[in-house]
């Protein structure tokens, strides 16, 4: 009786068009997704601290300049242009809610809004007299950038001092005894100590480790040396690693090992984060291998044999 033959499936005449998709998809992707999230680190930065920043100087620039607004009742009458005043040797032009601002601010309102409609009001001519000129975004963002760094470094100066460091403290021992807001405060401070603070935690070497059992090889960061107790009773070195989680290495786990049973592997720790955070996809172009490459690898002797005398 023959053996049922197994059935091959029959290439499909669209599978290069596919896979020519799934080629331009694995292109474009990583560019795309770079863009995507500057621009939402960017927008969340505008949204709250660039607009609300704008809108506070706005609002004290405005006021300033409608220092310079004159109500109608205080335009002496006999004016030779209507509309027009000349007050003090300065020219004065009237809004439409019937007061008075100088013809220049005026003049450059009436420039910068073009063929659209002029403010009905003295105060919107100022909004947009101080748009126009003051907070333009060419102006404002270069200016801004520059604050935003410098403020950047003074307070990781502050905070790496002693009474920085002082107050600091005693604002994240305050927060950590509110309820709930403990708990997401927590989770983002982990997040970003693990992503900006270097010397948070050391990372000396990246290895291979079996867990959970025999066969099964996890990455791990070695963080250094682990207990003296431990080490006495595995009679040999032992190590602290951290065993992160996929896709999210910024959650794991702290295990000792011994040092024995590791093995150090050649990569970077940016491409162990990479090959973490794709669950395997992205391998690091040293680490690749292909099933044919065991073939040029030498044979592992037999193990002997038992004796069967003992």
């Amino acid at each position: 009786m023959s053996s049922p033959q197994p059935t091959t499936k029959s290439a499909s005449a669209l599978d290069p068009f596919r896979r020519a998709i799934v080629r331009g998809l694995g292109i474009l992707l990583p560019p795309l997704l770079t863009i995507v999230i500057i621009l939402w680190v960017w927008n969340t930065v505008a949204e709250y601290l660039l607009v609300p920043l704008e809108n506070g100087a706005r609002t004290l620039l405005v006021d300033y300049h409608e220092k310079s607004i004159i109500p109608a009742d205080l335009v002496p009458a006999d004016q030779p242009v209507k509309g027009r005043a000349l007050i003090e040797g300065v020219a004065y032009r009237q809004t439409a809610d019937g007061q008075y601002i100088p013809a220049a601010d005026y003049d450059e309102v009436a420039e910068a809004v073009g063929k659209a409609p002029m403010p009905a009001t003295a105060d919107g001519v100022y909004q947009v007299y101080v748009q126009n000129k003051y907070l333009q975004r060419r102006i404002v963002v270069p200016i801004f950038l520059c604050v935003f760094i410098l403020t950047l470094y003074l307070l990781g100066k502050f905070l790496a001092a002693g009474i920085g460091r002082f107050f600091w403290t005693q604002f994240e021992r305050g927060v950590t005894r509110l309820p709930l807001i403990r708990n997401v405060y927590s989770s983002v401070k982990q997040v970003t100590d693990f992503m900006f603070n270097e010397t948070e935690i050391a990372y000396t070497r990246i290895v291979a480790i079996e867990y959970p059992r025999k066969g099964i090889w996890q990455l791990a960061f070695v963080t250094g040396e682990s207990l003296l107790d431990i080490a006495c009773a595995a009679n040999e070195p032992v190590l602290a690693v951290l065993v992160p989680t996929s896709p999210m290495p910024f959650t794991g786990f702290t295990a000792t090992v011994k040092r024995s049973e590791t093995i150090d592997l050649n990569i970077t720790m940016e491409q162990a984060l990479q090959y973490i955070m794709s669950c395997g996809v992205v391998t690091p172009p040293q680490q690749g291998y292909k099933a044919t490459s065991f073939r040029q690898l030498p044979a592992t002797p037999p193990l002997p044999a038992p004796n069967p005398e003992t």
